[in-house]
C-alpha cells in the first residue's frame, strides 16, 4: 500500500516511517528538509513540501491510501503566531489536499493539549472538556483548534481520524525531545534534583503503531487517546542514572516552591529564548491527570509497552548513536532487578 507521513523527519514520524516499512507500505516521505538521519530505503521516497502549499501536497498524494499528518509546533508559551499557524491552517491545508486527491483515509496526530488537562475530576479521557480557555497556552488551544479545522473538511467528505498521544519518548530519536533531553542529561548524571511531577508518557513507537491501528480501525470522525503509563520524572531519572552507573538526582524538588520561583525565573528564561521555565509548564506539572486509554484498547486494540522496557531501550539508544559522551549502560546487570516501579 501507499502512504504519505508528512512531518516524517521528526521524531513520531521517524518512527512511523519505520513502523510503515516494516508493515510492508512504500511511503512517500514528506518534509521541508531531509535529514541526515533520514532513512534511505527502497520503500522510502523523500518529498520536500510545505504544508500550506496545496498544489505541492495534493501532487505528493496522487496515488496514497493513508495520509498520515504529523507537522506541528511544540511550544510552552502563551502565544506564538506560527505556532498558531502551523498547528491550525497546516491541518486545513493538508486536509484539503488529501481530500482533493482522493484519499482513502487521514489520520491526524493531535494532541492530549487539546484536551483540557486542567480538570477537577483529574481523569481525560475522550468526552473530557477541550482546551477553549484563552488563558491556556498556545499550544494547547491551537491543537484543539486544528482539529476543529480538520472537522470542517469531514463534513465534506474526508475520512479522517484523530490520534491524541501523551507526553512522548522512547528511542528512535536523533532530535532529542524535551523529555528524552532530559533523561539523556540524567544518564549523563548531570541532573542532581529536578522537580516533583508525574505524567502519563507514552513509547515513541506505541504511538507509531497507535497511529497505524487507527488508521486501520479507526470510525472517522472520533478521537483516540493514545498513552502509555504513568510515571514520575524524578523515579526515570533516578532509573537511567543508575542504568549507567552515574550520580542520580538526590531530591524532587516540591512545587509549591517552584510556584515561588517562576515569577522571577520565567522573564530570565524568556530573555534566553527558552520556555522551558513558565507558568505553563508548572500549570502541567500541578494538574497530573490520568489518562483513560480505554477507548484505544477496546476499539483499536492497542497496547503499549512497559515503562521499563522503554527507558532500557532508549538508553541503549543514545549510547549507540553516540548521544551520551562517555557514559555507558552498565554491562552483566539485568535492568528489570534495577528499576523501579513508575507505571
Amino acid at each position: 500500500m501507499k502512504v504519505a507521513v508528512t512531518g516524517a523527519a521528526g521524531f513520531v514520524g521517524t518512527n512511523l516511517v519505520n513502523r510503515l516499512i516494516a508493515d510492508g507500505h512504500d511511503v512517500i516521505a514528506i518534509d521541508r528538509v531531509s535529514p541526515d538521519h533520514a532513512l534511505q530505503h527502497p520503500q522510502v521516497t523523500w518529498t520536500s513540501a510545505d504544508i500550506f502549499d496545496r498544489d505541492a501536497l495534493a501532487a505528493a498524494f496522487d496515488g496514497v491510501d493513508t495520509v498520515y499528518h504529523l507537522v506541528a509546533m511544540i511550544t510552552l508559551k502563551q502565544k506564538d503566531e506560527t505556532a498558531w499557524r502551523v498547528n491550525t491552517e497546516g491541518v486545513a491545508s493538508t486536509a484539503r489536499a488529501a481530500l482533493a486527491a482522493g484519499v482513502r483515509r487521514f489520520v491526524h496526530c493531535s494532541s492530549i493539549h487539546s484536551f483540557d488537562q486542567y480538570t477537577d475530576s483529574g481523569v481525560v479521557d475522550e468526552t473530557s472538556a477541550r482546551s477553549e480557555d484563552p488563558e491556556l497556552p498556545v499550544y494547547d488551544r491551537s491543537k484543539w483548534a486544528g482539529e476543529q479545522e480538520l472537522r470542517k473538511v469531514i463534513a465534506d467528505g474526508l475520512d479522517a481520524v484523530i490520534c491524541n498521544p501523551t507526553g512522548v519518548y522512547g528511542p528512535v530519536d536523533h532530535g532529542l525531545s524535551r523529555i528524552n533531553g532530559m533523561l539523556r542529561d540524567a544518564a549523563q548524571g548531570k541532573v542532581p534534583c529536578f522537580v516533583e511531577g508525574t505524567f502519563d508518557l507514552v513509547d515513541v513507537r506505541d504511538v507509531a503503531r497507535g497511529l497505524t491501528l487507527a488508521a486501520e480501525k479507526g470510525r472517522t470522525g472520533e478521537n483516540y487517546l493514545i498513552g502509555g503509563a504513568d510515571v514520575r520524572l524524578f523515579d526515570a531519572m533516578r532509573t537511567v542514572a543508575e542504568l549507567c552507573g552515574r550520580f542520580r538526582p538526590l531530591f524532587a524538588v516540591p512545587l509549591s516552591l517552584l510556584k515561588v520561583v517562576v515569577p522571577i525565573a520565567e522573564p530570565i528564561s524568556q530573555l534566553f529564548g527558552s520556555d522551558l521555565v513558565s507558568r505553563a509548564s508548572i500549570a502541567a506539572l500541578v494538574a497530573q491527570p490520568t489518562v483513560d486509554i480505554t477507548k484505544a484498547r477496546t476499539e483499536l486494540g492497542y497496547q503499549p509497552r512497559p515503562t521499563e522496557e522503554t527507558l532500557a531501550e532508549l538508553v541503549a539508544f543514545l549510547c549507540d548513536s553516540h548521544q551520551m559522551g562517555s557514559a555507558k549502560p552498565k554491562s552483566g546487570r539485568h535492568f528489570e532487578s534495577i528499576l523501579p516501579s513508575l507505571a
